[in-house]
């Protein structure tokens, strides 16, 4: 038999274990599909076709994923004898010499490693296109973008290749994609998932792994697989009352209290169809019985901004020194907006960039009151519909202008990596031409239950599951 294209990662699983499909065919399948739909799209930016057949013909775990294609990100995250390349040519040949943790963790629930996916050139772009690997494209409209910086792994799915992929998100990569893409998204809180062995921390604290999915069970599940610290990890995250699969799958949310808002932290416009879909959401759920009210949490958006773009920049020539012994050089065919984003994070005072650190912590503990008094912040996840390529440009040499263009065309998703929060993007709407839209959910940190709770009971409320790009084949 063959998958229906609605099947999920859990139930193609449960097909293999039930012996319905072998897993060498679902892979043959997926490698097939990948060779006549990526050149539409660009993707996907190696097949690890050999190792994947390899790991099926050796014995997969068995695990709640055994048998199913994943494709992981070339950001972040080390798969043993294949470079990471953070979309960079710096990174080319630098094979991994070992699985990150997060990989072996994945491994043992059966997932079967089958590629890595495009990301912007060190995740710097909200959008995915690079010098290394070209322009990655939307699967709903090819002339648009995918999103970014997980733009490669949104669009796979999207395009109906697999069902989930692995994701990072260190200022809205997962739930950007997400929300250009029509899929789920959800950011775990800061240290849920260990970034070891490599590093203690990703991005200060603001960068986590993840999955863009189109189901809210799928994440779930991945996620449950996957949490926890290593010995040694500089700081843990709070304990989950419950696993995420069991409140993803019928768990009742409860009444929450639910605030929402559409106006922007820094001023910036709105499309009108995006602003209508958040009223309109929240009319939702309204009607599921929650209490909804118009509210947002008191903070200097100003001051966060300038402290996110020097904890970016910072980090930035951090990594090219560290790669390169010079932290913005000047060759290596390195993109003009990273090197000027190095030189920028260059010349900050050290002084400077802790006094920007203690800010965004003490702004983070203002806008966590507010999760006192309310359960969910519910905002857009993006204040434009999916742009028309090119859209961000990575030969521009201006920083603020770059991080200008940033903030209006996401102007919510940043603030949960700055306080840790985990944070979601759901496919709830859709625009007149449309384009999905995706609608974006903070919690209380350590409350990824709760999202998953509210995930499943708006999916099975509002489904998006029948809503799909055209074929691409």
């Amino acid at each position: 038999m063959t998958r229906s294209p609605d099947t999920d990662a859990l139930g193609l699983a449960r097909l293999i274990r039930r012996g319905d499909i072998p897993a060498i065919e679902v892979l043959e399948d997926f490698l097939s599909r990948a060779s006549a739909i990526n050149p539409q799209i660009n993707a996907i930016t190696d097949l690890m076709a050999d190792q994947a057949r390899e790991a099926i013909v050796a014995g997969l775990p068995d695990g709640p994923f055994t048998g199913v294609p994943f494709l992981y990100k070339q950001l972040v995250t080390s798969i043993a004898g294949q470079p990471t390349t953070a979309g960079s040519r710096l990174l080319l040949d630098r094979p991994a010499p070992a699985d990150s943790e997060a990989v072996r963790r994945a491994r043992a629930t059966g997932l079967v490693i089958a590629g890595r996916t495009t990301t912007s050139e060190f995740g710097l772009s909200p959008d995915t296109v690079t010098t290394l690997y070209g322009t990655t494209r939307n699967p709903w409209d090819l002339s648009r973008s995918a999103g970014g910086s997980s733009g490669g792994a949104a669009a796979a799915v999207a395009a109906g290749l697999l069902p989930m992929a692995h994701a990072t998100d260190g200022g809205g990569s997962i739930r950007i994609p997400a929300a250009c893409c029509g899929l789920f998204g959800l950011k775990p809180g800061r240290a849920r998932i260990t970034a070891g062995p490599e590093v203690g921390e990703g991005l200060a604290g603001f960068a986590v792994q993840g999955v863009v999915s189109r189901t809210v069970r799928d994440s779930a599940a991945w996620l449950d697989a996957v949490a926890g610290p290593m010995p040694g990890d500089p700081y843990t995250a709070p304990p989950m009352a419950i696993s995420c699969l069991s409140a993803a799958q019928g768990r009742n949310p409860g009444r929450l209290r639910i605030a929402f808002s559409t106006r922007t932290p820094l001023g910036h416009a709105m499309d009108p169809e995006i602003a209508e879909a958040t009223r309109a959401t929240a009319r939702a759920l309204e009607t599921l019985g929650h209490q909804v009210t118009e509210a947002a949490p008191d903070f200097a958006a100003e001051a966060m901004a300038e402290g996110f773009l020097a904890i970016f920049a910072a980090q930035c020539a951090a990594t090219l020194g560290r790669i390169t012994g010079h932290p913005a050089p000047p060759d290596h065919g390195i993109e003009p907006l990273t090197r000027a984003m190095a030189e920028f994070g260059a010349a900050l005072p050290v002084t400077r960039y802790i006094n920007h650190q203690q800010a965004l912590h003490r702004e983070a503990r203002r806008i966590a009151a507010f999760f006192d008094r309310h359960d969910i912040w519910l905002t857009p996840t993006l204040a434009q519909l999916p742009p028309a390529l090119p859209f961000f440009d990575v030969t521009g040499t201006d920083p603020r202008g770059w991080y200008d263009q940033l903030h209006a065309f996401s102007p919510f998703a940043w603030l949960c990596n700055i306080t840790g929060q985990p944070a979601m993007s759901l496919p709830l709407a859709q625009s007149a031409s449309g384009l999905p839209v995706g609608l974006h959910f903070a919690a209380a940190s350590g409350a990824e239950p709760l999202l998953y709770a509210l995930a499943g009971q708006l999916e099975q409320a509002l489904p998006w599951a029948q809503r799909r790009p055209a074929p691409l084949v």
